[in-house]
């Protein structure tokens, strides 16, 4: 084991692996003990002039990249940060994502990997639980100021000291580079402690905090780029925000990385963008959601570059439904990989050797022959195969527990260790999933997950809305859209006064409603809750 530096109370609240189970792991070969940045670094070795990362304005060779966040990392340091801090990283998918991210985990420190479309109350929430004293982000972008944000910030979590912006930092410090020479001789992480924090989908009220270790994090980069059977010739195009589990680890960055592949960041998913970017560069490897793999597959009808490079379209963040998944594979010449999954751990895949009928149905089968899978009714009873029940797993990438949350964990994790993941499945005898549903109160809007009572509290905050109910409709782009049923006193709002509403509160834009309804009065069930199943049968 390598020697540990002091992390400050970066584990206070870290619920870690039992040790029979971690021994297990390193047993396998799972479990590497090696810093997460050593991704990064074990491929410059090897391809110190190949291209490692581009995005609209430049590209890094795998030398100039680690050269960068080696400078990143001692300009950190530079500054008064240390190794086991926590610093909130928000930025657009660009270079300087990457740089920031390898930056702070060759210093030693832990980003808090939020995305662009967080706004104050999220970040604020998830500083405020992390113990953040560093934020990072762009000056402005799609017409919003995140500088006015970091004001906020430092307004209401005073800890938040270290204000770093990409492009004009205003009264804020532009982004730091140091001498790398600073960070010779300095002792590894402790690979069973948290490298960086993923952000959950909010199933419940506002984010929580998903701490994620060196060991695991790795293995769950490195098995799927095995599963992708990535190469150091393939290019993997990030056209989803780039802090996303999916995009980051499945395999994404990370596993693009880990084999001395090349990673092109945009913002502009469209396809009339990313088109030209595949032909481009040559792109081999995509990650969308289903709202977006259907304008694609659309799109390949008009758009006039030349995709040919693209051998793998993963499609995951939501259910993508079969007539979709049978006309994208269509589309893109039988690319298609179903990916289901959760930040807090367990990713599935299907296979490039599955057949059809399982790939265009089944939302692929466990990545590691030691995920445990128990698959229960609604009294904790497993159920045979082909039944529906709730996913439980623990295995050698699935969380114990989120980050400082023990009432949360009291709620989603079994006396074993089982995380509760709140989807319905159906397990095939192949071991494949078949994914029917959500039991938590949760919207997937286009591939996140918006917690209805998130957008509820918000409502109940403006004066005329005495009641509010917040569901998922079908949506043929978006898969569910969020339509707000509400009860006023007084002039009822309409629905651009109502996200002017919610904006000015400080929620995401993505957690919006789509649709308002006003209504007399809301469902109730015999025990006087409001009865969603029912709001929802009538507003469709």
């Amino acid at each position: 084991m390598p020697d540990v530096i002091a992390t400050g109370d970066l584990t206070t609240g870290f619920t870690d692996q039992p040790i029979p189970a971690a021994a297990r792991y390193r047993d396998a070969g799972l479990w590497l003990d090696l810093p997460l940045w050593r991704v990064l670094w074990d491929q410059a070795d090897a391809r110190p002039d190949a291209p490692a990362i581009s995005d609209a304005d430049r590209t890094l060779s795998y030398r100039e990249f680690v050269a960068a966040a080696q400078a990143r990392a001692a300009g950190f340091v530079e500054t008064g940060l240390r190794a086991g801090d926590r610093v909130i990283l928000q930025n657009q998918n660009s270079v300087d994502f990457a740089i920031n991210l390898f930056g702070l985990l060759r210093a030693g420190m832990a980003p808090v990997m939020t995305l662009p479309a967080h706004r104050i109350n999220e970040i604020a929430h998830l500083a405020r639980t992390a113990g953040a004293v560093g934020y990072i982000c762009h000056d402005r972008s799609n017409d919003f100021d995140y500088r006015g944000l970091a004001r906020e910030l430092s307004e209401r979590e005073p800890t938040v000291k270290s204000i770093f912006v990409t492009g004009d930092p205003a009264e804020f410090s532009p982004l730091p580079d140091g001498d790398p020479g600073s960070l010779q001789g300095a002792p590894a992480p402790d690979p069973d402690a948290p490298a960086l924090f993923l952000v959950s989908g909010g199933t419940t009220g506002l984010p929580k905090l998903i701490a994620r270790t060196h060991n695991d994090y790795r293995f769950n980069a490195q098995l799927s780029a095995e599963i992708a059977a990535l190469t150091s010739a393939d290019t993997y195009l990030v056209a989803l925000p780039a802090a996303h589990n999916f995009p980051l680890a499945c395999p994404g960055l990370l596993g693009v990385l880990s084999v001395g592949g090349h990673t092109v960041f945009t913002g502009n998913p469209s396809p009339d963008n990313t088109f030209d970017l595949i032909e481009k560069h040559h792109v081999s490897v995509v990650a969308l959601v289903p709202a977006l793999a259907q304008v694609w597959t659309a799109a390949t009808e008009w758009e006039p570059a030349d995709i040919s490079s693209l051998r793998l379209l993963q499609v995951g963040g939501a259910k993508l439904a079969e007539p979709d998944a049978l006309a994208a594979n269509a589309a893109f010449g039988g690319a298609v990989q179903q990916v289901f999954g959760m930040a807090e751990g367990l990713i599935c895949y299907t296979r490039a050797d599955d057949d059809d009928a399982i790939v265009n149905r089944t939302q692929g089968r466990p990545m590691s022959d030691l995920d445990e899978l128990r698959i229960v009714d609604d009294n904790g009873a497993d159920v045979p195969d082909g039944s529906e029940g709730e996913l439980l797993v623990r295995g050698p990438y699935t969380i114990r527990g989120y980050y400082r949350a023990e009432e949360h964990n009291a709620r989603s994790f079994t006396d074993d260790g089982f995380y509760r993941s709140g989807d319905r499945v159906r397990r095939m005898p192949s071991g494949h999933l078949m994914v029917t549903g959500r039991i938590k109160d949760t919207i997937n809007r286009g591939g996140e997950n918006v917690a209805a009572d998130d957008v509820e509290e918000n409502l109940l905050a403006h004066p005329n809305i005495r009641q509010a109910a917040v569901v998922g409709l079908p949506d043929p782009g978006l898969g569910e859209k969020i339509c707000a049923a509400i009860v006023t006193d007084g002039p009822a709002p309409d629905l651009p006064a109502i996200r002017a509403f919610l904006s000015d509160r400080g929620l995401a834009t993505f957690k919006q409603p789509d649709q308002l309804q006003v209504v007399r009065s809301l469902p109730v069930t015999a025990v006087g809750k409001i009865d969603k199943r029912t709001l929802v049968a009538q507003l469709t």
